[in-house]
């Protein structure tokens, strides 16, 4: 309700009030249920004399509410004013223009420095992955030739201490394992323009020179978007050092194919095997992978038997032009 109307509401109402009171005055006391008993259009004097009251404020204040909102209409506020009001919404546009360069640079400086932070950490990765080839690694090579001739030249009865220098020999050999599965750890993550049919082939291959394993791949030219390419070929990293380091296994396959619309990467080994739900909830390694595969809209699965191997198998839907159309 408008505050005309309401004001002549209440001033209705109050001239009610003054006329009961005056009619109450004036007349006798023995009178007063005459008020009440005459009636006027079917209603008691009382409440007659209120509703008439009650209708002509309302009556008045839509008549006062109508003409002030139309001389408000009418009227144009002064020129200082419309100047200000002026001044005012270009003082907001400008407000939002300014807000909008702060968030926008805020964000390419977040931007910049995450790809800083990344850059260094990659060449980083690189250093320590070359020093650890050219240092730790040539000596553990350079370990394991000379215990070779060391147990070339013992006497054949000498049993005792040919186990122990066995011991030794596979504790160089297990060393030489962990350290090329650091070495594949600190690779850089993205494949430098290759596709991830050149990348994986060439990881493989120079894999296959140096580890004791028996080494078969499949690869198959499946298009894929970079970022996708990027993620596969992190998880078939992660899986390489996971069997290098703990399966013991002699044979490995990996295939990269495209069945069903799915891009399939599967790496197969015949290792000892682990519990996976027990493994899954205490391994980053495994964590990452499965989030890596979430992140390119994919789906992981790991199968693993005590004693009989590991399977693990990453499925990706491929999205064609088509599809992006749709």
């Amino acid at each position: 309700m408008s505050r005309p109307m309401l004001a002549s509401v209440l001033l209705a109402l109050a001239l009610a009030v003054a006329l009961l009171i005056s009619f109450l005055y004036f007349l006798p006391p023995g009178m007063w249920s005459s008020l009440w008993d005459q009636t006027v259009m079917g209603l008691p004097f009382l409440l007659f004399v209120f509703a008439v009251s009650l209708c002509m404020g309302i009556a008045v204040g839509l008549m006062l509410d109508s003409f002030f909102r139309g001389e408000l209409h009418r009227e144009e506020p002064p020129p200082e004013l419309q100047e200000l009001w002026r001044q005012i919404v270009k003082l907001q546009a400008q407000w939002r223009a300014q807000t909008k360069r702060v968030q926008k640079l805020a964000a390419e400086k977040a931007e910049q420095e995450e790809r800083l932070v990344e850059r260094i950490l990659s060449e980083e990765r690189t250093r320590l992955a070359r020093e650890l080839h050219d240092s730790v690694s040539q000596q553990l090579f350079a370990a394991s030739m000379m215990m070779s001739a060391v147990m070339e030249t013992m006497p054949p009865d000498d049993e005792r201490h040919r186990k122990q220098l066995k011991m030794v020999e596979q504790m160089i050999h297990q060393s030489q394992l962990e350290m090329r599965a650091l070495l594949l750890h600190l690779r850089p993550v993205h494949l430098k323009g290759k596709s991830l049919q050149e990348g994986m082939t060439e990881l493989l291959t120079e894999l296959a020179g140096k580890v004791p394993l028996e080494m078969k791949w499949n690869i198959e030219d499946v298009p894929l978007d970079k970022g996708v390419e990027d993620h596969l070929f992190r998880i078939l990293q992660e899986s390489l050092s996971n069997t290098l380091r703990h399966a013991k296994a002699k044979s490995l396959e990996v295939l990269l194919i495209e069945r069903d619309g799915f891009a399939i990467l599967r790496v197969t080994d015949d290792g000892v095997g682990f519990d996976v739900e027990r493994s899954k909830s205490g391994s980053y390694g495994l964590q990452h992978m499965y989030e890596r595969a979430a992140e390119i809209g994919g789906m992981l699965k790991i199968v693993s038997l005590k004693g009989q191997g590991t399977r693990l198998e990453v499925k990706v839907p491929l999205l064609h032009r088509g599809d992006d159309r749709d």
